[in-house]
């Protein structure tokens, strides 16, 4: 059985797209990937990372992303049509740790769960992750990796922003929980933690969709940050 990675990028050639690609390559036979309209050289890095495994680019020549859902159900389409066995959904700026190597082989070939829920760090710098009443994501195993049923009628989370990166379905898919932790590098920087802020504000500046606390806790000067404890993957 094999692993397919699916994944969102915009204009992520010079963040954390080549790492993260070069990072999961060894989990996955092949990759679906979603521009959503990239001015950069994102696709490049794209297709050279990933130049001898199976390749699906597709281009948006327009941003989606003001209308996430849209997106989402594109990304979890154009994925399904290459008929995968296991979806692996994660973000250019996400790492897995290398520890699930030794779990790949006995999660695709068992036939008792079709989800695996896994732990995802919001990292705040390298080394530390935050932990507050706002930042606790890593307090809660969410799925990263499914297995496509084909006769399945997959049900969407209709909102235009968080809407998750699966279809509602899987929630009652049985599942199991993976030791593995996800580091979450998206916040890392302040630069990052910026750009994010002033997205969030455009985007759902009464926080219909979202908490507007932890929007504008996001510039916190000082949070509560604790010490990365798995497995260290950042290079």
């Amino acid at each position: 059985m094999s692993i397919t990675l699916s994944m969102v990028v915009k204009n992520e050639g010079e963040r954390y797209l080549r790492r993260a690609l070069l990072h999961h390559k060894p989990f996955i036979d092949a990759a679906v990937i979603i521009d959503d309209a990239s001015t950069d050289n994102t696709i490049t890095v794209c297709k050279e990372v990933l130049s001898d495994i199976p390749l699906k680019i597709v281009e948006n020549k327009e941003s989606r992303f003001v209308n996430e859902i849209t997106l989402r159900k594109q990304q979890w389409n154009e994925t399904i049509k290459t008929n995968p066995s296991w979806i692996l959904n994660l973000d250019s700026d996400e790492l897995l740790e290398s520890s699930f190597l030794t779990q790949l082989e006995i999660i695709t070939n068992q036939q008792m769960y079709d989800a695996v829920y896994f732990r995802l760090y919001d990292m705040w710098s390298n080394t530390h992750y935050r932990d507050d009443q706002y930042w606790y994501a890593h307090k809660t195993y969410r799925p990263f990796l499914v297995r496509f049923k084909p006769t399945d009628n997959y049900v969407w989370k209709e909102t235009a922003q968080h809407c998750g990166r699966f279809p509602l379905t899987i929630a009652q898919y049985h599942h199991f929980y993976s030791t593995v932790k996800i580091q979450h590098f998206g916040w890392s920087t302040e630069k990052d933690r910026k750009e994010k802020y002033e997205r969030y504000m455009k985007l759902d500046s009464k926080g219909i969709f979202g908490c507007l606390e932890q929007y504008q806790s996001i510039l916190d000067s000082n949070p509560n940050l604790i010490k990365w404890s798995g497995n260290s993957d950042y290079n």
